[in-house]
């Protein structure tokens, strides 16, 4: 769902099975699955959480990545 989602939005997406790459959890402190980190030109915009529907998801994210990059969590 989330490729067609954020068409125009993301150009790659890469997923981690932190089951495999624990250090990976460990360094982002992921404690919940699925976890969505949203990143534009290398930098990190925010965490992704809302509702699990595409429009939803594409609002979420358009808002998201219009703000200023922060802090990786």
């Amino acid at each position: 769902m989330l490729p067609q989602a954020l068409a125009g939005l993301a150009a790659e997406f890469h997923e981690v099975d932190v089951s495999e790459a624990t250090g990976v959890a460990r360094y982002f402190g992921i404690f919940h699955l699925p976890t969505i980190y949203l990143y534009r030109d290398g930098r990190f915009h925010a965490e992704l959480q809302c509702e699990a529907r595409p429009a939803t998801i594409r609002q979420v994210a358009r808002q998201l990545l219009a703000a200023p990059p922060q802090d990786e969590p």
